[in-house]
């Protein structure tokens, strides 16, 4: 367990986190939310150890692991994808060293009975075990299991990570933590560079994780589909719910209505205490009364109101002009960059009024097919065909980079706006949260929020009726993501959108094209119905692989039979396997009689137990059930 004991941070006066105190258990599953500023990220780094606070200290047990995953964060060069991958093996290589070492003190003394020769060769199974069950025995599978599993094909493996943009260089990163394996996973906003696909991959990977997991994220879904508590940063306090996050939601706005109503009490009850301090203050026969009421209102702890940011957008796009019935039409369109293929064949058709979403790993063409469908990149075969009267307003994904920052907020919009618009300019942006002298800042100085906001108010100045976005949530919080899912859903025109947002196209899209593998194909239906559809998809895959063919006769040569050396081999290498699995089950049986006894001591009123060892040894008995079962589960993959 992981103790947070009243943690202050302060910088120049300001007090960002102010007294917070919570545990992390094993397998707890905690998700870290609060606005921008709130001091999230500054609350992983010091449970890392990487930042100290003002005040107060973060309790860790000795040999305990944690693995972090910044936001941003240094990448290696000078490796291929997979050798950088398996640096994440570096500590089996020491244990490796230490096995030998063991084994090589062993061969050269010959003291069998002594009490040095039996304590290394306990040394040697504890350390021989720790090895199998971190992998040591398959440490590039499981390393090509991971990559695999966020977005890497097996041609990425060999090429050099600076091939890479920093986005995939960060899956690297991941995967290399994830493979340590620590008992507590800190992940700071790990769906940034992801796609849907390597999303649900980690999703299923950390419901199955062993240890303890703290995440900071703005992806609800998920949110809700990995955590099981929520811990708010809200003005420097902590709040702590055992619920995900869209429990939390509702639990918090119960707790700030009766907060409100203490709050409104408390106000009620100063007032009309001052009121008679005031009415009676100079009146002797008062004075004790009065005084008495002072040293009461001077006792009274005031309630604070959780500071709430009532800030929102106000997005509504314009009617759209009416186009023709086909808004857009791609047929067997093709792109190539050099000899690499991104896809070809496409196939598209997206009909008036229709809200479709491009999906798919990164790197498949989704951002290419959105440039050739608007007109800003070329394509080498087929065609592609835009209906009539449809005037297309594309919002790119680096659209927010693309402006000009020696600009101010209310020139960027005054370059483009023609007609009667620009007289509502300023109302435009304070829909978009510019207000009073924000208007007058210069782009340079906006976060990428603001940029973001900027470059949708720039979209909405004309009316298009057929909108192409590209990643357009990339930097909004959820609030400002339901607005714009809201304002999407009202708007009569054409969309076409890419994004990895499952919360933010659900009930958005009613049709789904899918890049992948070099093909472009469709699904009908939204991105729920796209997913569930995937996964059926991917089982039948591998139960057409796993059902042989049946091998015709006369015509399919016989497999040659093997050896009575090669039999026997092989039955010695099951017997072998089988042993192993006795022993490793034998472990387990040993280590949950164990756990049972301890809970029976813990579950007696009237126990003297000496706490610090008693849970040491509970805590090892854990870890040492996780272990077994994990080798256990490996062994089991090699008999099948």
């Amino acid at each position: 367990m992981v103790s947070v004991n009243n943690i202050t941070v302060e910088f120049s006066g300001y007090t960002l986190l102010d007294n917070v105190s919570f545990a992390i258990n094993p397998r707890d599953r905690i998700g870290l939310v609060g606005k921008n500023g709130a001091g999230k990220s500054t609350l992983l780094k010091i449970l890392t150890g990487k930042q100290t606070p003002t005040a107060g200290q973060v309790v860790v047990p000795a040999d305990y692991t944690i693995g972090y995953l910044p936001q941003q964060m240094a990448v290696a060069d000078g490796r291929t994808v997979l050798e950088e991958t398996l640096q994440a093996f570096a500590y089996l290589h020491e244990l490796q060293n230490r096995i030998d070492r063991i084994t090589q003190e062993l061969a050269s003394r010959t003291d069998y009975e002594s009490e040095g020769y039996h304590k290394l060769i306990e040394q040697l199974n504890e350390t021989s075990d720790h090895y199998h069950l971190l992998g040591g025995d398959n440490q590039e599978g499981e390393a090509e299991k991971t990559l695999a599993g966020l977005g890497f094909k097996r041609s990425d493996f060999p090429r050099a990570t600076s091939e890479f943009s920093g986005g995939w260089r960060m899956r690297i990163e991941l995967a290399k933590i994830l493979l340590q394996r620590p008992q507590l996973l800190l992940l700071d906003e790990p769906t940034n560079h992801l796609d849907i696909e390597s999303i649900q991959w980690l999703e299923d990977y950390l419901k199955e994780y062993n240890g303890a997991l703290t995440l900071i994220s703005h992806d609800r879904a998920f949110l809700d589909n990995v955590t099981n508590r929520t811990i708010e940063l809200l003005l420097g306090k902590a709040y702590d719910y055992k619920v995900n996050y869209s429990k939390y939601v509702v639990l918090r706005r119960e707790r700030r209505e009766q907060q409100m109503a203490a709050y409104e009490n408390q106000q009620r009850m100063i007032e009309k205490t001052e009121e008679f301090i005031e009415r009676f203050r100079y009146k002797a026969t008062k004075s004790n009364q009065v005084q008495s009421r002072i040293k009461q209102l001077e006792k009274v702890e005031r309630i604070e109101i959780d500071d709430e940011d009532t800030r929102t957008l106000h997005i509504k796009f314009p009617p759209a002009p009416r186009s023709g019935q086909v808004a857009l039409t791609v047929k067997d369109a093709g792109k190539r960059y050099g000899e690499q293929t991104v896809f070809s064949g496409a196939n598209i058709t997206v009909e008036r009024g229709e809200k479709v979403a491009f999906v798919g790993r990164n790197g498949e063409g989704k951002t290419t097919m959105l440039r050739m469908v608007t007109g800003n990149l070329p394509y080498e075969t087929g065609n592609i065909h835009t209906g009539h009267n449809v005037h297309i307003g594309y919002y790119a994904q680096n659209q927010d980079e693309i402006m000009d920052n020696k600009i101010t907020v209310l020139e960027t919009l005054d370059k483009v706006a023609v007609g009667d618009v620009r007289a509502r300019l300023r109302d435009i942006l304070g829909a978009f949260l510019f207000r009073g002298d924000d208007v007058d800042k210069k782009v340079q100085v906006l976060s990428g929020g603001e940029r973001s906001r900027l470059a949708m108010a720039k979209l909405m100045l004309q009316p298009y009726n057929f909108l192409a976005l590209d990643e357009p949530t990339n930097h909004m919080d959820m609030r400002s993501k339901d607005v714009l899912k809201n304002a999407l859903m009202n708007y009569d025109g054409t969309l076409l959108v890419v994004s990895h947002d499952r919360e933010f196209l659900d009930g958005l899209v009613s049709k789904v094209y899918e890049f992948r593998d070099g093909r472009v194909k469709e699904y009908l239906g939204g991105i729920n119905d796209f997913l569930q559809r995937r996964k059926i998809e991917n089982l039948k895959e591998i139960e057409r692989k796993a059902v042989p063919e049946t091998p015709k006769a006369a015509t399919t040569p016989k497999e040659p039979a093997k050896s009575y050396e090669e039999k026997k081999a092989q039955e010695r290498q099951l017997r072998k396997l089988k042993n192993e699995i006795e022993k490793t089950e034998a472990r387990i049986q040993q280590h949950e009689q164990a756990i049972a006894a301890m809970d029976a001591q813990l579950a007696q009123p009237d126990a003297q137990l000496l706490y610090d060892d008693f849970y040491q040894r509970y805590e090892r008995e854990k870890r040492a059930l996780e272990q077994a079962m994990y080798e256990w589960e490996i062994l089991q993959e090699q008999e099948i």
